[in-house]
């Protein structure tokens, strides 16, 4: 039984992890959490430097609710502090530092969009303004003499600054000590964060040790990219907000780019590794949908996802489509899969393979709306039905056949 309760909690840490500072550490926290019943304190920082939260913050918030679910205790750090600093990770250039004002304006929506993902009654959530307001000058000086200038310019943005010649803020330094710091006042066993996060967490490890206090498990995942293959930024446009509505966020996914799907259901669901590759090897229009009906369902419940799943169907998928669509089965002999040529032939909707591959090539081709390339790929039998379109005025849907 212990066996299997440490594989299954492995098993969450690991799921989309790109770093994990030191797995033989984590393992021996989890044993012990195990034996002793002491939930590990598990942290993640979010500074408000914007009003809203998108579903690339939804990322390790969802890994976050997985260890929750475990009994393990979330420290949920809302970074008023270190929102007026500004993080330089991922910066080529000096950030702007926000005023108490508006980092105040940013929380009122913050921990109501995490608590779309956390079951924030059981989130231990701290103000890290509560330790660095508290500090005196002194304080501060002591704390960066923490670590020297040589070991921050370690740090693969601040060399690329440099390198640049691009203007590094002395108050940028302060943030991963600030943000290491945080992991000292809470006693944390397990810091959660971005790739583009590790320096600091790693901070956080160093911090810690000089402590004397157990150095922290450092998680990170991977940051991915908006639905145009971009950053994801609300300023492209290229997001999907938690707060969207279900609508909104089906129809977006149904944007993304076909290279993205992997990282996407690894990250945002929690679908068991073999549906996901089985998802995949098939057609991306049906791993699309159900990626959108997964992460709908998600923020807002099965029953909005259907209903946004058939609102797609009726503004994107059946769009200018006649009423009466013919209907033509699946003939058994036909077999589990067919090349898209030899098919639109049996569906009587070609009279022979060679204008089926003609049309194909010149793109009077769809399958389930989505415009089909190669006439010789092979098109499988499933359980739906799917719309197949030959032009402007031939069209079926194939059902299941006997």
């Amino acid at each position: 039984m212990a066996d299997s309760a440490l594989t299954r909690q492995l098993s969450a840490f690991r799921r989309g992890a790109v770093d994990l500072e030191k797995e033989a550490e984590l393992v021996q926290r989890i044993e012990a959490s195990l034996r002793t019943k002491r939930p590990l304190r598990v942290k993640f920082g979010m500074d408000p430097s914007s009003p809203d939260l998108h579903v690339g913050h939804a990322i390790p918030l969802r890994k976050l609710r997985d260890l929750q679910e475990l009994g393990h205790q979330i420290v949920l750090i809302v970074g008023d502090a270190t929102a007026m600093v500004g993080d330089p990770s991922g910066r080529n250039k000096l950030r702007p530092q926000l005023s108490r004002e508006e980092v105040e304006t940013n929380l009122v929506t913050y921990t109501e969009q995490a608590g779309r993902v956390l079951d924030m009654d059981r989130t231990e959530v701290r103000r890290n303004s509560e330790w660095f307001d508290a500090m005196g000058f002194q304080d501060v000086l002591r704390l960066t003499g923490r670590m020297t200038v040589a070991q921050m310019i370690e740090r693969d943005t601040f060399q690329r600054r440099v390198a640049a010649a691009e203007p590094i803020g002395i108050h940028e330094f302060l943030y991963p000590l600030m943000q290491g710091w945080d992991s000292v006042v809470i006693r944390c066993d397990v810091e959660l964060g971005g790739t583009d996060q590790l320096f600091n967490l790693l901070v956080g490890r160093e911090l810690q040790k000089q402590e004397g206090q157990p150095p922290q498990v450092c998680v990170t995942t991977p940051l991915v990219n908006g639905l145009d293959g971009r950053k994801m930024s609300k300023s492209y446009g290229n997001t999907i907000g938690l707060t969207d509505a279900p609508q909104d966020v089906y129809f977006g996914v149904m944007r993304l780019d076909d290279g993205a799907l992997a990282t996407w259901f690894t990250l945002l669901t929690r679908l068991p590794e073999e549906e996901i590759a089985a998802l995949l090897a098939g057609h991306p229009r049906e791993a699309k949908a159900r990626l959108a009906a997964e992460l709908t369902s998600f923020l807002h419940g099965p029953a909005a996802a259907a209903e946004a799943q058939r609102a797609f169907d009726r503004q994107v998928r059946d769009k200018e489509l006649p009423d009466d669509i013919p209907e033509v089965p699946w003939a058994g002999e036909w077999g589990a899969a067919v090349p898209l040529a030899n098919l639109l032939k049996k569906a009587g909707l070609c009279a022979t393979t060679s204008e089926a591959r003609r049309l194909v090539e010149q793109g009077g081709v769809r399958l389930d709306g989505t415009l089909a390339h190669d006439a010789t790929a092979p098109v499988a039998r499933r359980d739906a039905p799917l719309l197949v379109q030959v032009g402007k005025k031939r069209i079926a849907r194939l059902t299941p056949g006997a």
